[in-house]
């Protein structure tokens, strides 16, 4: 009774347990559909479906053909080799009870076994779907490479797919053979008696074709080894050098035809019987293998090379440099000799008075607070950390500009914050805030051209609203209440009104949340049941997600590798993300390899990730917009002679816009991207030599200052744009520099100019063609027997100057902090002119950083002015040629040093109470006559307010 209980309780519990397990299945499954159906909507939406569609059609065709490639010849060599096995063999006692254990799961380890490899087989080759797609697509480059003559697309695209499919095919024999050894060895058709091993018929063909084809694969493996020479790095340079090229090269041809013969011996032992070929020309194949591939090598690197290392690597070394210029773009790089000069005299800035009318005071990574502070107006909007620099046509003139987006903060929001607000009310930010980058206020303050909420100012009407920016929330549901009152917060009440204005959402960004299929979709993607239970959302409801403009443009265009720095622009009436996207590979022959991220990190840029990060070939070849409004994604092609972005255009044909379609306007804020100059100079700091000996004794080799305003100095001073006129440009023109120094350590290391490199990065107006200047890459090279002070050098110059000095302690003295600015390097008045703004913040929570000072430098010779035209007039011996003469009063120092500071009797003499007021209180707290200590404190106040007010 109780057995017949108990199995009436655990067959009463089965269905139970099925149905739980079902429903967990089904629950799992429908995740999983939810996670799939919205990237669907999402790619839908955004007009790009057939991006996802080619991703995954071509993930899981490559599966299936993976999964079977490998699956279908494993299981065949299985069931040959036990079908093919001797009926009456007789089997030690070991190997029957292995046959006891293996025949009831015959069959399953018989399929078992080929899908379990099929399946390692399937996931590697769907990761690696684009290289085949590269090389069924493949565009020749027109441009040859030096050793073998082969088109470069060659070692772009049909390489790394040669490549993969050998080592895809080598495993697959590989695993056959292991899986016919071993069933053939279960079942008897191997066997060793008396230390005799006898191999079947059956068996020793089976083994033998296998072992032919795996060793015929090596052969063509080895062969196309020759060809990967050209990539890779040795410890002087990449690429084939002379050992490769004279011992490598022709050793593993001749070794890829050692293989092809000791695979003809396999075959002959599949008829004959007779294992020794096989295995004596297997030993003499590895033998050859060390020999040919690393001994001989090594004897030519080691014996005839290294005596003569300078001459005879020479031609190798010129394709190394020849090579690497083109991959990076700096072959055409204009080498101008500039015979700096380091004397300031009198007029001497009078032929770049543009350039210096033009020089950016404003810091965009220091100015921050201060559009925080003005143009904030509430928590729950903010500013990113560092701005950007753009330009815009005012009164006819280009004015470079300090901009920023003016972002939603939902952190902000505070104890209001719920589901409602967060998604429904706070959905974006507003406005754009644009300040003059060459002018500040008389207090210090930036003078905008574009500010304010509503916003108003120089960039006539706009779209203001940033639904889509690099800090929008996660997702929020917007354009619910057409036909009602609005419910999304546009902006808040200007003056001292409460008044709050509302908006609906009126684009297309989102997928519609138009029936409940789509709302629990999106509730289970963002774990949120309000999306279904709220009233907020109805059919005229979008959802906005992934709406980083970066994240955006990577969804969109993965073959693309992205600037780390989007940044703002108002084109054509809207507010638009400008991005540049890039064309990168790692395979381009003779070409050194460069880690991206490491090339970008400067004290702008702390870190990036990157899918592919070192590179040896790149190029802009994508300009690629996000509307800040309804998140739409534009590609235009930029670069439409690169192979790789004509290749990529074959596999996603149509999602990329040719560049005749580009407006003017939008053109006029395109700019050379950042990370592309940066990789360009770390490579320019080196194979700016073309003369092999020289590169070869790196005895003229650059690098990168560090910057001296950065909290930690010993990162990169980060480009910086400004419009100026470089020598060999005709007209002053929106351009990205940096600097070189001698790239030494230790006691050797010079902080002198070698090199200064610019690139025009004004594309013009002109809808639909770039201006003929862009992309103009120009290298001044400075003199070796004239010293040009570097950035570090000028820095400490200006630390170290006492008038300099004795202010900026005064300026930092109480409650004040002294920052200061980018220090800008500009090639003017026949020398280099530095120009560093100086900032003033109290340490107040409300406080923002003021310019009250400007440092210039040209030589040793230094001036510390409250404006720039001051400071030039001051440097220059009263007349720098770009604007009035100083006052009498303002007239050069006649000190005998190098600086040129301006006299102050009003200052002298409050700085001189401030030292005999420091001196009392020292007294008084040292007698512990604290009456007195207050006293001489108080004088110490009122003689630094004196100094402060004698100083502006």
């Amino acid at each position: 009774m109780t057995n017949s209980n108990t199995v009436r309780r655990k067959s009463s519990r089965t269905p139970l347990a099925i149905t739980i397990g079902v429903l967990v299945v089904l629950l799992i499954a429908f995740f999983v559909f939810a996670s799939v159906y919205s990237e669907v909507l999402w790619f839908e939406q955004l007009g790009f479906l057939n991006v996802l569609l080619t991703q995954w059609f071509a993930s899981a065709g490559f599966f299936v053909a993976g999964f079977i490639a490998m699956a279908v010849p494993v299981w065949l060599s299985i069931e040959i080799a036990y079908r093919r096995r001797p009926v009456y063999a007789r089997l030690s006692s070991q190997l029957d009870r292995y046959q006891e254990i293996i025949e009831p799961l015959r069959r399953l380890l018989t399929f078992g076994v080929p899908a379990l490899l099929g399946l390692f087989a399937g996931i590697s080759t769907a990761t690696r779907w684009q290289t085949t797609m590269l090389y069924v697509n493949s565009t020749p480059t027109g441009t040859v490479d030096p050793q073998f003559g082969l088109d470069i697309s060659f070692f772009l695209f049909e390489l790394p797919f040669y490549q993969a499919v050998i080592g895809l095919f080598s495993a697959i024999i590989l695993l056959s053979a292991i899986a016919a050894l071993l069933t053939s060895y279960v079942y008897g058709s191997i066997s060793v008696a008396k230390r005799e091993l006898r191999v079947a018929k059956a068996a020793r063909i089976q083994l033998a074709i296998l072992g032919a084809v795996y060793i015929a694969l090596q052969g063509v493996s080895i062969w196309v080894d020759q060809f990967a020479t050209l990539t890779s790095a040795s410890g002087l340079m990449t690429g084939a050098d002379y050992a490769d090229v004279n011992a490598k090269i022709p050793g593993l041809q001749i070794l890829s035809v050692v293989a092809i013969l000791v695979a003809l011996l396999f075959v002959v032992t599949a008829f004959t019987g007779r294992w020794r070929l096989p295995v004596v020309g297997t030993a003499l194949l590895v033998v050859t293998g060390l020999v040919l591939s690393m001994g001989y090598p090594w004897v030519v690197q080691r014996f005839v090379v290294a005596p003569s290392e300078r001459s005879l690597e020479a031609p190798y070394i010129a394709r190394n440099i020849d090579m690497t210029r083109e991959a990076y773009g700096v072959a055409n790089v204009q080498e101008i000799p500039y015979n700096a000069t380091t004397d300031a005299t009198p007029g001497a800035l009078r032929a770049d008075a543009e350039t210096t009318a033009s020089i950016r005071i404003i810091d965009p990574a220091l100015v921050t607070a201060s559009f925080a502070q003005l143009e904030q107006f509430k928590q729950y909007y903010s500013f990113p950390a560092e701005l950007d620099v753009d330009r815009y046509q005012i009164d006819g003139k280009s004015q470079d500009s300090v901009v920023a987006v003016r972002e939603l903060n939902q952190a902000g929001i505070g104890s209001s914050q719920s589901w409602y607000n967060n998604t429904v009310v706070y959905t974006h930010g507003y406005g754009l805030v644009a300040a003059y980058g060459t002018e500040n206020s008389t207090d210090g303050q930036p003078v905008f051209l574009e500010a304010g909420i509503p916003t108003s100012g120089s960039l006539g009407t706009f779209e203001p609203r940033v639904y889509f920016g690099e800090k929008s929330p996660q997702y929020s549901i917007v354009g619910g209440a057409a036909g009602s009152s609005p419910v999304e917060l546009d902006y808040p009440a200007a003056g001292d009104t409460n008044q709050q204005t509302y908006t609906t959402f009126a684009g297309d960004g989102g997928p519609k949340l138009d029936n409940i299929f789509k709302r629990l979709v999106y509730a289970l993607k963002f774990q949120s049941e309000e999306i279904i239970l709220s009233d907020a959302v109805s059919n005229d409801s979008q959802i906005l997600y992934d709406r980083d403009p970066r994240t955006r443009v990577a969804k969109v265009a993965p073959y693309l590798t992205l600037d780390s720095d989007p940044y703002p622009s108002v084109v054509d009436g809207k507010m638009v993300w400008i991005i540049d996207g890039y064309t990168t590979s790692q395979n381009y022959p003779y070409s050194r390899v460069e880690s991206l991220s490491a090339a970008i990190s400067d004290s702008a840029t702390t870190s990036s990730t990157f899918a592919i990060d070192n590179v040896n070939y790149i190029r802009n070849s994508v300009k690629a917009t996000v509307d800040a409004y309804d998140g739409k994604v534009t590609l235009y092609a930029w670069d439409e002679n690169d192979a790789v972005l004509k290749t990529w255009q074959k596999i996603y044909p149509a999602n990329t816009k040719p560049m005749s379609e580009m407006s003017g306007d939008l053109l006029s804020h395109v700019r050379y991207p950042a990370d592309l100059f940066k990789a360009q100079r770390a490579i320019l700091g080196q194979y700016h030599v073309t003369d092999a000996g020289s590169f070869y004794s790196r005895d003229d080799a650059w690098i990168t200052p560090n910057n001296p305003t950065a909290v930690d100095t010993s990162v990169f001073q980060p480009p910086y744009y400004l419009t100026m006129q470089a020598p060999g440009q005709d007209a002053p023109a929106y351009s990205i520099y940096s600097t070189f120094i001698p790239d030494a350590t230790g006691t050797n290391s010079r902080n002198v100019l070698t090199g200064y490199l610019v690139a025009d990065s004004d594309a013009g107006s002109t809808a639909g063609k770039p201006s003929a200047g862009y992309g103009t890459l120009r290298l001044l090279t400075l003199p070796k027997d004239v010293t040009v002070p570097g950035p570090g050098q000028v820095q400490n110059n200006f630390n170290a100057d006492p008038n300099v000095s004795k202010e900026l302690n005064l300026l930092s003295q109480g409650s004040t902090n002294v920052l200061k600015g980018n220090l800008l390097t500009l090639p003017v008045g026949g020398g280099l002119l530095y120009v560093q703004p100086v900032y003033v913040q109290s340490t107040g929570n409300t406080s923002y950083p003021l310019l009250k000072k400007i440092l210039v430098a040209f030589g040793d010779k230094i001036a510390f002015q409250d404006t720039l035209p001051q400071a030039l007039d001051v440097l220059f011996g009263g007349n720098s040629g770009v604007g009035t003469p100083t006052k009498a009063t303002d007239t050069p120092s006649t000190d005998t040093g190098t600086t040129t500071t301006t006299p102050n009797a009003a200052l002298n003499a409050a700085l001189q109470d401030a030292k005999s007021a420091i001196a009392d209180r020292e007294a008084a707290r040292i007698a512990g006559d604290w009456t007195a200590f207050g006293a001489a404190d108080a004088r110490l106040t009122a003689a630094l307010d004196r100094a402060l007010a004698a100083s502006m």
